[in-house]
């Protein structure tokens, strides 16, 4: 009888399957991890409807009693409490980094330690978007800091232990790995969370997620979950994302993030084919905001941005994370194929908190019925287009700046309506080509169809001037 040798272990499935014990980690870990107690005043007259007994009814006295003031000044607030975690980053300065949605609306904030003592924290400066918030405490002893290490180095299937205050019960150890990096869960522009299977519950809101060798990667942030409770898909903000907004936070008490001035949408395949271009990648440029940083002429609607500062725009959301990473005031080189050509150009970055400020525009007035047909229509993939003249911007209320083509109608069945191409849209562009007329459209389409394209890449600008673009199918 022959024995099976015994098989060859790849160089990977030899690996340590884990680690024996995390003991001596956490112990080290557990005095700079916080709970984190708020309470809100909330007039409890608005927060729900009082209940009110029929005029003349026995009982009326005893409601009127039970849901006013005995004394009469009106109605009564409550006040309402939430939990969550966060942990210490400077212990002589006593800075605590947790959620901003930890501590969003509080009137009070405290502190909870490991050893059980309790201190009234002051907010620093909470940022909205990457959900991050900066509490400061006067420490009447020694604190425990922990370092902020790089998530960046961070590989899918390492080891991360998270601490927290999940339920309220208060300092609580996991571990599990990295299922995932760079996750958009839609919660913010800046989406590129971790994913972990490390049990994250509610009340962890906050707190750490460290590696191996104690230092924070994530802060851990949100859950999937249809129960509330921990199904092993848990996600954190990366300390790449965290750290220049907690720096911003520390030093100005709010975010200065840089600022392009741009309007993006995705490169899909149909767009990336329209330009010529061999993959989709990048940003479209769908629009240059006034006034803004690229409003000379440097950056242009129709551009794909696919280098910025040195970082490869794979594809659109990337590039508002590393503009927005970026410092004020900062010349950067943005590397955009123009009309199927790369070219560099050179760009001071603005302030996104002051372009947010920017108008985006009114609408113009609703126009009478009794308005002439325009000249000249035209019929073209399964749209009706004529000149913009008074009569239709009046007609479609579009504004004096918008200027191009009009789309009077659109077939429900054609490869227009199937993109969301509607009456009132104006074209601007064909192909990166301005058009003016029907006549226009129709010949750009016909020159389209004669170099073998398969479809038409086409600017269209809002009623109010909003650009977009949008691939239509010609065949």
């Amino acid at each position: 009888m022959m024995m099976a040798s015994p098989a060859v272990m790849p160089a990977y499935a030899q690996s340590n399957p884990g680690p024996a014990s995390v003991a001596d980690l956490a112990e080290g870990l557990l005095d700079a991890v916080v709970n984190i107690s708020t309470s809100q005043n909330i007039d409890s007259d608005r927060a729900q409807p009082r209940m009110q007994a029929p005029d003349g009814s026995p009982f009326q006295d005893f409601f009127d009693e039970f849901f006013q003031d005995r004394d009469g000044e009106g109605p009564r607030n409550r006040k309402v409490s939430s939990l969550g975690s966060g942990f210490v980053i400077d212990a002589e300065e006593g800075i605590i980094v947790t959620n901003n949605h930890v501590i969003d609306g509080a009137d009070d904030i405290e502190v909870n330690f490991a050893d059980g003592s309790k201190l009234k924290a002051e907010l620093i400066g909470a940022d909205s978007k990457t959900d991050l918030a900066v509490l400061k405490v006067e420490p009447v002893r020694p604190l425990t800091e922990v370092p902020l290490g790089k998530s960046d180095t961070m590989r899918i299937g390492d080891w991360v232990m998270a601490i927290g205050n999940p339920f309220g019960l208060g300092g609580t150890v996991t571990v599990g790995i990295i299922s995932a990096r760079g996750r958009d869960i839609n919660s913010g522009p800046y989406d590129n969370f971790i994913q972990t299977d490390a049990a994250i519950n509610r009340g962890n809101s906050g707190g750490p997620l460290f590696n191996m060798n104690g230092e924070v990667i994530g802060i851990n942030t949100a859950i999937i979950s249809p129960s509330g409770g921990s199904i092993g898909i848990g996600f954190a903000v990366p300390t790449e994302l965290a750290l220049n907004v907690i720096n911003q936070l520390r030093e100005f008490g709010e975010t200065r993030r840089g600022w392009l001035g741009v309007r993006i949408q995705p490169v899909t395949d149909d767009i990336a084919e329209s330009l010529g271009m061999d993959d989709a990648k990048g940003a479209l440029v769908a629009g240059v905001i006034r006034g803004g940083p690229v409003d000379d002429g440097s950056i242009e609607a129709g551009d794909v941005i696919i280098r910025f500062d040195g970082k490869e725009v794979e594809e659109m959301r990337d590039l508002p994370r590393v503009v927005a990473e970026s410092p004020v005031g900062k010349a950067v080189d943005v590397v955009v194929i123009r009309k199927g050509e790369e070219r560099t150009v050179k760009v001071t970055l603005g302030r996104l908190e002051d372009g947010e400020q920017a108008d985006a525009g009114e609408t113009g007035d609703d126009g009478g019925t009794d308005l002439p047909e325009p000249l000249t229509t035209v019929e073209v993939l399964g749209m009706t287009l004529a000149e913009l003249t008074d009569a239709s911007r009046l007609e479609f209320a579009i504004t004096e700046d918008v200027e191009g083509v009009v789309i009077t109608e659109v077939d429900p069945d054609s490869a227009a309506a199937e993109k969301r191409i509607e009456p009132g849209d104006v074209i601007v562009e064909i192909a990166q080509e301005t058009v003016s007329t029907p006549q226009d459209v129709s010949d750009r389409i016909a020159a389209l169809r004669q170099d073998g394209r398969r479809n038409a890449l086409l600017m269209l600008a809002g009623r109010t001037g909003e650009l977009r673009f949008v691939t239509v199918r010609m065949d």
